[in-house]
């Protein structure tokens, strides 16, 4: 790995620390591997009688959602008020719903879709990013994309893509039908609020130059557009991104050539976006 490029494997080696058969009870809905117990919850699962001897087990999948109110009144989380689809793998049939701040706590699959705003000015390529507002549970003040956000019950995540567009910043239904899934980054990561299993489903979105977003919704204090350049360094160099969106930035400098497709180091980068880290970084 270059000195150049080891700035980028970082934030996928930040994104991948998580080692759940290592350290999590298995959790299974209706016979079928789902998830991953943290062990703030497995007191109160145990209480409850879904202990197996071999993790826990709920033989309805159907009373999750029920489950996943009680953790939030016993104060284990703090409920988002809105319910996510429950998929045991990936490409599955959703078999529950739970409160999207209980998803971690369970180590369930969670889906969420982000949204590169480009811009292609005559001076090169820019992005438009969001600065998340100070009161946001998550990351706050932190650098954000255009549009980003989980994929609700009931939802596609194309169908969630152009929910969040118009809510966060106020695109019209007619631009976002420009929109153009690019791929999925995968990664598994232990967080404060517990064991993340994502999977990023990511468009990028051509704007024009006359455009200009607006929030919506209270959840952006910002919208800024910066040149891909400062935003390439930006990832490289500093923090200022959350988490996760540096993974769809990495994404979207190897689809751009900014970092040249036949290098070994973009490969590596390729398959970690995939939870896939080169020997010498995995655990």
């Amino acid at each position: 790995m270059s000195r150049k490029d080891s700035g980028f494997m970082r934030h996928i080696i930040a994104c991948n620390t998580a080692r759940p058969l290592e350290t999590r009870a298995p959790f299974r809905l209706a016979g079928q591997l789902a998830g991953f117990i943290d062990p703030r919850i497995a007191p109160v699962l145990e209480k409850a009688g879904l202990a197996d001897g071999k993790g826990f087990s709920l033989a309805d999948p159907a009373q999750l959602e029920a489950l996943g109110q009680r953790l939030a009144e016993d104060g284990l989380y703090r409920s988002h008020h809105e319910l996510f689809d429950v998929i045991p793998a990936e490409g599955a049939a959703p078999v529950a719903r739970i409160d999207r701040g209980a998803l971690p706590l369970f180590g369930l699959l969670a889906v969420g879709v982000h949204l590169n705003g480009l811009v292609r000015k005559e001076d090169g390529l820019h992005l438009w990013v969001g600065r998340r507002a100070k009161n946001k549970r998550l990351d706050p003040g932190k650098l954000d994309h255009l549009v980003a956000g989980g994929v609700s019950a009931g939802l596609t995540p194309d169908a969630a893509i152009r929910k969040e567009a118009a809510e966060e910043a106020s695109l019209p239904a007619d631009m976002m039908q420009q929109a153009r899934q690019t791929g999925t980054i995968r990664y598994t990561l232990d967080r404060p609020e517990g064991l993340r299993r994502d999977l990023l489903i990511c468009y990028d979105l051509v704007l024009p130059d006359s455009f200009t977003p607006e929030p919506a919704d209270g959840e952006v204090e910002e919208f800024l557009i910066l040149p891909i350049a400062e935003v390439f360094r930006l990832v490289r160099d500093t923090n200022e991104f959350k988490f996760n969106v540096n993974l769809v930035l990495i994404d979207l400098f190897l689809r751009e050539g900014l970092i040249p497709a036949d290098s070994p180091d973009a490969e590596a980068l390729r398959q970690g976006l995939q939870g896939h880290l080169p020997p010498a970084h995995a655990k």
